[in-house]
């Protein structure tokens, strides 16, 4: 019987791995990256960790960027997408480190960038069971709200699981620190007009320690929404 055939290689494809006190998942989930997207750079942002993370996802062949501080998921995202610009990526790549994305889903997110399908692909999660309550609400209300700012469907408005193209990632460069960043990022994108694509991703949850503070950044994403209430109110014209 022959084996499974390997996956082609995918050069200037860059994986952005925001990281925060993840040692203990971070060497699987660059294993995994590296194999579901061979030729592919990994940069693991680790962005102010006390637990070994960048040396745990070096040792598994990431490029591993420091903050010697915690910043915050939006800085280490911005400090992983300039470096992948830097390094002539063509897609890049966003992923969390904690283990609530398949990195094997990278190559059809990647697809539609690659195809040039798309400007920006979301893995968009079914708002089931097991998405815990309180996020499939704000999830839900996220979504309509994008969904209303851009005049198209989103299904998933906070998905941190993305394919960008170059140029996108060029023109749209978030202030925002923390987990608002995605959110400016990806309304930023809409009102521009751009091709928003979503592909349909397992929904992972895996009873991790979030770094998400429910009130704290819930109330910085809320913020961000403010700025397009008029065409939440009117729509997009």
């Amino acid at each position: 019987m022959p084996g499974r055939a390997e996956p082609p290689p995918r050069r200037g494809v860059a994986v952005v791995v925001p990281a925060y006190q993840v040692a203990a998942t971070i060497p699987d989930i660059v294993v995994r990256i590296r194999r579901a997207v061979p030729g592919a750079t990994v940069y693991v942002v680790d962005d102010g960790s006390s637990d070994g993370t960048g040396a745990a996802g070096r040792e598994q062949g990431a490029v591993v960027l420091v903050h010697r501080r915690n910043y915050g998921k939006g800085a280490a995202l911005r400090t992983g997408i300039a470096r992948a610009l830097s390094d002539g990526a063509r897609v890049i790549v966003t992923i969390d480190a904690d283990g609530q994305h398949a990195p094997e889903d990278i190559p059809r997110l990647v697809a539609p960038v690659e195809r040039g399908d798309a400007d920006l692909v979301l893995g968009a999660r079914a708002r089931g069971p097991t998405m815990p309550l309180g996020r499939r609400c704000t999830n839900w209300l996220s979504a309509a709200l994008a969904s209303r700012v851009g005049g198209v469907t989103v299904p998933d408005a906070q998905t941190g699981f993305r394919a960008i193209a170059r140029p996108l990632a060029e023109a749209i460069r978030p202030a925002e620190h923390r987990y608002d960043f995605e959110t400016a990022f990806l309304l930023a994108t809409l009102v521009q007009g751009l091709r928003v694509r979503s592909v349909p991703v397992p929904t992972i949850y895996q009873g991790r320690d979030s770094h998400f503070r429910h009130w704290a950044d819930t109330w910085r994403q809320a913020r961000v929404f403010t700025r397009y209430g008029r065409r939440i109110i009117f729509g997009p014209r």
